[in-house]
C-alpha cells in the first residue's frame, strides 16, 4: 500500500474515535453534572411536607420546604371535603372553614421539587371534643310563606360573648337584594338572641335563604358543631291596624282597607291596658287554654279560648272574646289582649299569615312592645337598629 494512503486511513481511525469517546461521555451526563472541577452534584430529595395540626376552631396550614404544593385533601370521618388556597409561590396551603371540635382529618398533600419531582404525603390529625356545645333555634320555619314584617331570627341555647365572630358566619341572600341588618338583642327567655330585618318591610315575594357557616365557631359560651341552612318566601302586603281610642281593627291589604272590625282592647289604667306599637303575629295557635295567672294577673280567667293569635311572648292575642261582645266597638274591656266576636274572630284568622305586623295605637297602654317580646324590631329607628349590629357596616 502506497505511505500516503496508509497515513489517510490512520487519521480516519483516530477521529472516528474521538469522536465515539466524545459521544459516550455526554450520553453519561458527565458534562452536565460536573461542577466547576468537574464533581458531580449530590442527588436531589424530596420536597417536605409539613401539616400544622390546628386547635378546634383554627384553620387547617399544610407547607411546603424545598419544593411547591401542588394538590391538597383534607377530609373529615364523614367524607366532607375542608376546602382550601394555595398562598402565593405555592409553598402554604390554609383552609376556608375552621376545624371542627371533636374531628378526625385525613390529609393528603402533593409537593413537587424545582426539577419536577413529585411526592405525596398522607397523615391525619384530630381535634379535641369541645367542652360545652351550642346550639340554634331558628324562625320562621323552613320553606314557609310570611307576612312582611317577619324577621329572620336565631335564639342561642348558650351565652354569645363572641357576638362579632358568630355574626361573620351568618350570611343573609335574598332574591332581590334587600337592605337589612342583624341586631343583637336578649329574647324574653333570657337568651342570646340575633334578629336580622330589612330597613322597611319586606316586598311580597321576597325569597330569603340563610347560611349560617357556623361549624368550628367558638360562640365563647360554647362551640358550634354543626352549620345551619334556612330559607322562606314573604308573602302578600297585609298590615293590621289596631286603633284602641276608636276599638276598631282594619285590615288593609297592598295598602287597601279590606276589612275593619269592631274590637275590645286591654282595659285601662292598670296592668291590664294592651301594648302599643308594632308587633309581628308569632304564631295562630287555634284554640288554647289561657290562664291570667301565667301572665300575672291573678285568678281573672281561665278559659278555652278560639282563633287565639299570639302577637307578643307577654300574652297578647288578637282572639274571640265572645263574652265581651257587649264591649266591641265601644268599650276596651280585656285583660290586654284584643278581643272580638266568634266570626269576625274565624274570617280574620282565615285571612291573616304568620308575621303580619299589628300596628296598634292608643292613648292608654302600658308602653311599647320591646325587641325581645316576640318581634318588636320594627319599633327601633333603623339607625338603632343598625347599631345592634356587632360588625361594623
Amino acid at each position: 500500500m502506497p505511505v500516503r494512503t496508509r497515513i489517510r486511513q490512520t487519521l480516519a481511525a483516530v477521529a472516528l474515535c474521538g469522536s465515539l469517546t466524545a459521544c459516550t461521555a455526554g450520553a453519561a451526563g458527565a458534562a452536565r453534572d460536573a461542577g466547576p472541577a468537574g464533581d458531580a452534584k449530590p442527588a436531589e430529595g424530596p420536597a417536605k411536607v409539613t401539616v400544622v395540626s390546628p386547635a378546634a376552631g383554627r384553620t387547617v396550614t399544610i407547607t411546603a420546604s424545598g419544593g411547591t404544593l401542588t394538590a391538597v385533601k383534607v377530609v373529615d370521618a364523614d367524607g366532607g371535603v375542608l376546602a382550601g388556597r394555595t398562598g402565593a409561590g405555592g409553598t402554604s396551603w390554609i383552609s376556608d372553614r375552621k376545624a371542627v371540635p371533636g374531628t378526625s382529618y385525613r390529609v393528603e398533600a402533593t409537593a413537587r421539587t424545582a426539577r419536577g419531582k413529585e411526592t405525596t404525603t398522607r397523615s391525619t390529625f384530630s381535634t379535641a371534643e369541645a367542652a360545652l356545645v351550642n346550639k340554634l333555634t331558628l324562625a320562621p320555619g323552613k320553606d314557609t310563606t310570611v307576612g312582611i314584617g317577619q324577621p329572620l331570627s336565631i335564639v342561642f341555647d348558650r351565652p354569645v360573648t363572641n357576638k362579632a365572630e358568630v355574626e361573620k358566619q351568618l350570611r343573609v341572600t335574598t332574591s332581590n337584594g334587600t337592605v337589612g341588618s342583624w341586631g343583637w338583642l336578649k329574647d324574653w327567655s333570657g337568651k342570646d338572641r340575633a334578629d336580622w330585618r330589612p330597613k322597611n318591610y319586606w316586598k311580597p315575594g321576597t325569597r330569603v335563604s340563610l347560611d349560617a357557616t357556623l361549624n368550628g365557631t367558638d360562640s365563647g359560651g360554647g362551640w358550634f358543631v354543626r352549620d345551619y341552612r334556612t330559607g322562606f318566601t314573604v308573602g302578600a302586603a297585609q298590615v293590621v291596624k289596631v286603633d284602641l281610642d276608636r276599638k276598631t281593627l282594619t285590615l288593609e291589604r297592598d295598602g287597601r282597607a279590606v276589612r275593619t272590625i269592631p274590637v275590645s282592647g286591654g282595659t285601662p289604667g292598670g296592668d291590664k291596658r294592651s301594648w302599643r306599637g308594632t308587633a309581628v303575629l308569632m304564631a295562630k295557635e287555634g284554640t288554647i287554654r289561657m290562664n291570667s295567672e301565667t301572665v300575672g294577673l291573678g285568678d281573672a280567667y281561665d278559659k278555652m279560648v278560639d282563633y287565639s293569635m299570639r302577637l307578643t311572648w307577654s300574652g297578647m292575642y288578637a282572639h274571640a272574646a265572645p263574652w265581651n261582645g257587649a264591649y266591641f266597638g265601644r268599650a276596651n274591656r280585656s285583660s290586654g289582649c284584643i278581643g272580638m266576636s266568634t266570626a269576625e274572630a274565624a274570617s280574620f284568622y282565615a285571612a291573616v299569615r304568620v308575621g303580619d305586623p299589628f300596628e296598634i295605637r292608643g292613648a292608654d297602654t302600658k308602653g311599647t312592645v320591646a325587641e325581645g317580646n316576640g318581634y318588636g324590631a320594627w319599633n327601633v329607628s333603623w339607625e338603632r337598629w343598625r347599631a345592634k349590629s356587632a360588625v361594623a357596616h
